[in-house]
């Protein structure tokens, strides 16, 4: 069977409204955006409904993958379309799909008739009755099963006639770019790709922020980072990827810093960065992959100290979920064989043989009074010689 079309079915954006059409309008685009690698394709609205119309060749295979990829859509569904004049001819393209899909071989079906166009002087029950007995009669060793049918022949009237019997499962979640933007901090590990996976899927444009540290870290490791963010903008689209260099500031903070509390401290000021770039990029959030317990510096006491120098909402979405949920989902989108690669990022390389689990705030914030002569400068200097790549597939 050669389909030329798909119906795009959505679900949370039935429920927004008024404003529905706008979120319609972005998934449209996204749609088109996606598609324009494989082939040229026609995109419209109609009553609830998305259409992709091909207009040129394309490879089927590589049109699934990439929908499956656009946030917002829950179902895929390859599509027939036919002209029509009577119901016998609805009642022969029918026929003719179900022969091209399945063949003179035994099935259950079921008929499941919506009209689109109101005016269709018959009902849906009547349309789902008679084509039945016509099925039945064509192929002679089908059956009709309401229940649990092997094939669900779905039959959509409207300026012409849609038929379908699959639905391609879809990621779900909002059209990136219906709900702003944030900076997500991407290390080469696991956990941050996910979460901004996870946050691109509730509509949300993506920045990012590596902290490298050169010579601690190789060129191979901000690859890794490069790859990790190319991955993931397979599904949230072009990220602008900020590289800092952090190696100064981790120094100052070795040098004159409580070895114990060294990770704390570094993430402080890696969120302070973090921030500062996100507000000069526009973003009204940051993201980040932490989850409570994983380390020492993902205990509740030290995400609380973390948090206290951040200003804007700082967006958790792997907080409840344990590793192997997190691989999980890395296995799912591509990122974890590029995590795993063994190039250490700059948190790994500065690691205190006994991290502290319980940081104090008040004695973190002591400790950074030993940093305050130079640090200042070190920041603003990493912030001025930020390298911006922009990352798409």
């Amino acid at each position: 069977m050669e389909y030329r079309a798909f119906l795009i079915k959505y679900a949370e954006i039935g429920t927004k409204g008024k404003n529905r059409y706008v979120f319609e309008d972005i998934l449209c685009k996204q749609i088109k955006n996606h598609l324009s690698s494989v082939g040229e394709f026609q995109i419209r609205r109609e009553f609830g409904r998305i259409f992709a119309e091909a207009e040129s060749s394309y490879d089927y295979e590589d049109a699934i993958k990439e929908l499956k990829k656009v946030f917002g859509i829950v179902g895929i569904c390859p599509i027939v379309v036919e002209e029509f004049t009577d119901f016998e001819s609805i009642k022969r393209a029918a026929i003719d799909y179900m022969r091209a899909c399945y063949g003179e071989r035994p099935f259950t079906f079921k008929v499941n008739a919506r009209r689109g166009d109101k005016s269709y002087p018959m009902k849906s029950m009547e349309i789902n009755s008679e084509l039945g007995h016509y099925l039945l009669e064509a192929f002679p060793n089908s059956k009709v099963d309401v229940h649990k049918p092997d094939v669900l022949l779905n039959v959509e009237i409207r300026d012409k006639v849609y038929f379908y019997s699959e639905t391609v499962k879809g990621a779900g979640g909002l059209p990136v770019g219906t709900n702003g933007k944030a900076m997500l901090l991407l290390s080469g590990g696991i956990d941050s790709p996910v979460a901004g996976y996870m946050i691109s899927k509730r509509g949300v444009e993506l920045e990012a922020v590596y902290f490298n540290a050169p010579p601690y870290t190789s060129e191979r490791a901000k690859q890794k980072v490069v790859d990790l963010a190319r991955i993931v903008s397979g599904y949230s689209g072009k990220i602008r990827l900020h590289i800092v260099n952090f190696t100064d500031i981790q120094l100052e903070i070795y040098e004159k810093c409580p070895h114990e509390e060294l990770t704390i401290i570094m993430r402080r000021y890696m969120m302070k960065i973090a921030q500062q770039l996100a507000k000069e990029n526009k973003c009204q959030a940051l993201i980040t992959g932490e989850s409570i317990g994983q380390v020492a510096s993902q205990t509740m006491h030290s995400l609380a100290c973390t948090n206290e120098v951040c200003e804007m909402p700082v967006f958790r979405p792997c907080i409840g979920l344990d590793k192997q949920e997190i691989i999980d989902i890395s296995e799912e989108i591509g990122t974890y064989e590029t995590s795993i690669q063994p190039y250490e990022d700059c948190c790994t390389i500065f690691v205190a043989k006994h991290p502290v689990t319980k940081p104090v705030l008040e004695i973190i914030k002591r400790s950074e009074e030993k940093l305050m002569d130079g640090i200042d400068d070190l920041m603003k200097a990493a912030i001025e010689t930020v390298e911006v790549i922009e990352v798409c597939v």
